[in-house]
């Protein structure tokens, strides 16, 4: 039997979510093998077609989310970087960043609590930015005349160095690509910084609260306690008037 159930974006996201992710993960794969394998002819073009059909296919998938949003320009207007990314060849590393589906998918399962969530999140999306800078700023700068990062270790120091704020100075890019790289790399670190701050102060916050909640409990069930005690002994009085009361009588 045929599902007539008419598609939503929900829908869609429900349906794409794991194909979406199998694509990032082919994405990632063969945009590694052509940056560090510095690949040529066939194996070069191997790699280029396979990276270009799993981009289109993220290109589709906008397409559709854009068609199927309730208020399309309001969603155009709140999905610029994603339209950016798929439009644009020089942020097509950026795309990479669909990977994320798969800590969505991983959170449905393992049923963390949010600060959980928050730190699994940033934690990923550090290691990720990190290998996927690394790898785009080497494939922007390595044959550069005057390049100063032509490996992937300086690539890697580059961005670890730069996603801290160090910037040592050191390894730097040259070439227009590179620096609009390192430009989004430092925005990155810096969203990055302010997620782990803000995941830190709510963790303390609610240690500071969990403490007055429990101190708070204690003294609740103290006062029960004492209120317990007066009542039973304001009845064994009242019994003893009672019962003096009928004797004298």
């Amino acid at each position: 039997m045929i599902n007539s159930q008419p598609l939503s974006t929900a829908r869609w996201h429900r349906i794409t979510e794991w194909p979406l992710t199998v694509a990032a993960l082919v994405f990632l794969g063969f945009y590694a093998w052509s940056v560090l394998g510095d690949l040529q002819g066939p194996a070069g073009q191997l790699a280029e077609t396979v990276i270009t059909i799993t981009w289109a296919l993220f290109a589709v998938d906008y397409v559709v989310r854009l068609i199927l949003a309730d208020h399309r320009l309001r969603w155009f207007g709140r999905h610029l970087l994603d339209l950016a990314i798929v439009a644009l060849p020089i942020l097509r590393p950026l795309r990479l960043v669909r990977l994320l589906t798969l800590l969505a998918a991983f959170q449905r399962v393992a049923g963390r609590t949010l600060r959980g969530r928050v730190v699994l999140y940033t934690a990923v999306s550090t290691v990720l930015l990190v290998f996927v800078s690394a790898l785009a700023m080497l494939d922007a700068e390595r044959h550069d005349p005057g390049a100063s990062i032509t490996t992937y270790g300086d690539a890697l120091w580059w961005a670890c160095t730069t996603i801290t704020t160090v910037g040592y100075g050191d390894r730097f890019p040259v070439s227009f690509t590179g620096r609009c790289i390192a430009v989004a790399l430092m925005v990155g670190g810096i969203a990055l910084l302010g997620t782990i701050t803000a995941t830190i102060a709510s963790w303390l916050v609610d240690r500071i609260a969990d403490q007055q909640e429990e101190s708070q409990a204690a003294t609740r069930n103290q006062v029960a306690d004492l209120s317990r005690q007066v009542h039973q002994l304001h009845q064994l009085l009242l019994s003893d008037t009672t019962r003096r009361t009928i004797d004298q009588n």
